[in-house]
């Protein structure tokens, strides 16, 4: 399986396979991205260590603790700032989703990696000239007005899905995550140790903002020169017998692969009339799940990096890195954790487990006091990538291949909508009960990680009974 999942663009010649891989663009803007969030955090923890806190915090805190103020600073630019990269992605995502669908596939991820640059640049100016920390918002907002990653992983998702065939969508699309994981683990590895190359406050932080620059920069000119769409794997496929799409977003991956020839001859029941679409109600359903369950992995992840900067963990720079990285690890383990389940569990099944996976994370995380602890959280969270590319994959098999940029979209930019309100939200209850029990965002997003699941077994419920009215129809 492992070449048929590598190179799913079989069949052409070898030098247009190469150029219509899309790994190349995501694991150099990942590192950039890798780069660019440790970068932020640091230079930002480290302006308001310089005095600029007092700008940014709300109320002084009830001990006068210097800790607990450079704390809501902190988590006051953070408010702000996510909801710049969050509202401004409106304004454009989706036209860039249509124009991609109608026009070209690669105007989404092209005019969305000119905006990670100019980001990038604005960090790097940032720190190179030591301009105050609000020219951070413009650089957020000129990411933003880019398209941002709602644009870019709805492009990269469509061209990951346009060269696949529906029966390795799912590993194809789990794939292109383990690279993002990769990339990213390995970005955030260096992270730490780029940051300190240069010593003072005027200049920390330059080498690692430059690097940040230099991968966006190859990642954008890729995709402007090298980068090809590939051909659809459907055009190539069109002699086969047709599967119903309905219950082929909740069937095994096995028996969903319309490439393997002594698969054809297995009779295909076809629905009657009026149900041989997929219907709106599990879309709906997929849609509810995936935005509650984003709700609860953007509260943890936004709040991780206050979390470990204060007591009891109180990291450094370079242990903040390390934190950051043992994050792009479940990318890895929910790979392998598709590469398996897949083989004996139905799509719904695999999404519930990566839900329960993460819920139990974030909970033991919430009671973290060593540093150990953390890591043990982060391992518990191991499957927790499956649930939104499995939903992202399950989508795609009911939408048209022309629709795949608005569609896939339209869900980014809902999960960014959320994640702004989550983001707006948790900062304010960290605020609030960091002097009284720091983990409480993280009992919030256990709570509805575990709640995201009742959406999801409907549509299990609603794939018995299609199991049901297929066995019926069979007799």
């Amino acid at each position: 399986m492992g070449p048929e999942v590598a190179c799913p663009w079989r069949g052409h010649p070898p030098h247009f396979q190469v150029r219509t891989w899309i790994e190349p663009v995501v694991a150099s803007s990942q590192v950039a991205s890798s780069f660019y969030d440790a970068g932020l955090l640091l230079v930002v923890k480290a302006s308001f260590a310089a005095g600029g806190s007092s700008n940014y915090s709300t109320s002084p805190s009830p001990r006068g603790d210097p800790e607990d103020q450079q704390q809501k600073a902190i988590s006051n630019f953070y408010i702000i700032y996510n909801l710049v990269v969050g509202l401004t992605p409106l304004l454009s995502a989706y036209g860039l989703g249509w124009l991609s669908d109608r026009y070209h596939r690669k105007i989404s991820i092209c005019v969305s990696l000119l905006g990670f640059l100019l980001s990038r640049l604005t960090l790097l100016l940032k720190v190179l000239l030591d301009w105050p920390v609000a020219v951070l918002y413009a650089g957020a907002a000129l990411n933003g007005l880019g398209g941002g990653f709602s644009a870019f992983w709805s492009g990269v998702m469509a061209l990951g899905s346009l060269g696949s065939s529906e029966g390795r969508r799912s590993l194809r699309l789990i794939v292109i995550d383990l690279v993002l994981g990769l990339a990213g683990f390995c970005g955030s590895m260096a992270s730490g140790h780029l940051f300190k190359q240069i010593t003072g406050h005027s200049r920390q932080g330059l080498v690692l903002t430059a690097c940040s620059v230099g991968c966006a920069t190859f990642a954008l000119f890729y995709s402007l020169l090298v980068l090809k769409v590939p051909e659809p794997i459907a055009k190539a496929n069109k002699r086969l017998p047709a599967v119903d799409t309905e219950s082929g977003i909740v069937g095994t991956y096995r028996t969903l692969d319309p490439d393997q020839p002594e698969k054809q001859n297995v009779v295909v029941h076809t629905p009657p009339p009026g149900k041989g679409r997929p219907k709106r109600t599990i879309i709906v359903l997929l849609f509810v799940g995936a935005i509650i369950y984003d709700l609860a992995v953007v509260g943890t992840v936004d709040m991780m990096p206050l979390f470990v900067l204060r007591e009891p963990l109180s990291w450094n720079q370079v242990q903040v890195g390390y934190g950051m990285a043992s994050g792009y690890i479940i990318f890895i383990t929910s790979f392998l954790g598709v590469l398996v389940f897949s083989r004996c569990f139905q799509d719904t099944t695999m999404i519930m487990i990566g839900m329960v996976s993460f819920g139990s994370g974030a909970l033991l995380l919430a009671f973290v006091k060593e540093t150990y602890m953390f890591y043990v959280a982060r391992a518990v969270m191991l499957f927790a990538l499956i649930p939104i590319t499995t939903i992202r994959s399950a989508m795609s098999k009911l939408i048209n291949g022309s629709s795949y940029g608005k569609v896939f979209v339209i869900l980014q930019l809902s999960l960014a909508l959320t994640g702004v309100v989550t983001s707006t939200v948790y900062n304010n209850l960290y605020q609030l009960t960091m002097d009284k029990f720091l983990g409480t965002c993280f009992v919030l997003s256990s709570f509805l990680s575990f709640l995201a699941i009742v959406p999801i077994g409907i549509v299990a419920y609603k794939q018995v009974l299609l199991l049901q009215y297929g066995n019926t129809t069979e007799k």
